[in-house]
């Protein structure tokens, strides 16, 4: 049975994600063209060093203590999932608000824990004023099928910040 909560800062140390394998078989991948979108082969191994592990240690616990959102479902008292938004709108417009991660354990994918994470961000961030969430995604078929399930289409306003860190990944927003 899977439990879901929001998380607090001092929970977000190395020991949480011990049961939790990222790792991603990738194939192939959506790439912008000159001419739009289209699907291409790029295999690969997508997991976390330790190094990025230390990163988004570091970027949970601020995320939090800035007063965003970190949500995780556990299995076993297992983390198995986790989503998180940053609490202060992005853009000029004052439109959206930052999903900076949602991750599923390897062996949970595809029993709806990626879709409970992201409705849960989706009702946070509505609560806080926002009118989209803004995502810098992983250009993964597979990933990419997803998002477009739970509504996302690409953003009508890229974040720079965003494509300078990860210029293969799809810049997407949500509607809430």
């Amino acid at each position: 049975m899977i439990q879901y909560r929001e998380l607090c800062p001092q929970e977000v140390c190395t020991e949480l994600f011990h049961s939790f394998a990222r790792r991603q078989k990738v194939t192939k991948c959506w790439r912008k063209e000159k001419n739009g979108w289209v699907i291409k082969d790029d295999p690969f191994i997508d997991d976390w060093t330790e190094k990025e592990y230390q990163a988004l240690l570091a970027e949970l616990k601020s995320t939090l203590l800035a007063g965003g959102f970190v949500y995780a479902a556990f299995c076993g008292g297992h983390l198995k999932g986790f989503v998180s938004v940053k609490p202060d709108l992005m853009d000029e417009k004052q439109t959206y608000l930052d999903l900076t991660n949602i991750h599923v354990s390897e062996e949970m994918r595809g029993q709806g824990i990626g879709k409970r994470l992201f409705l849960a961000a989706k009702e946070w961030a509505k609560k806080k004023g926002a009118k989209k969430l803004y995502l810098s995604a992983h250009s993964a078929v597979e990933t990419q099928a997803f998002y477009k399930s739970m509504g996302c289409t690409e953003a009508e306003i890229y974040s720079q910040i965003h494509v300078e860190q990860e210029p293969f990944d799809c810049q997407l927003e949500c509607r809430l």
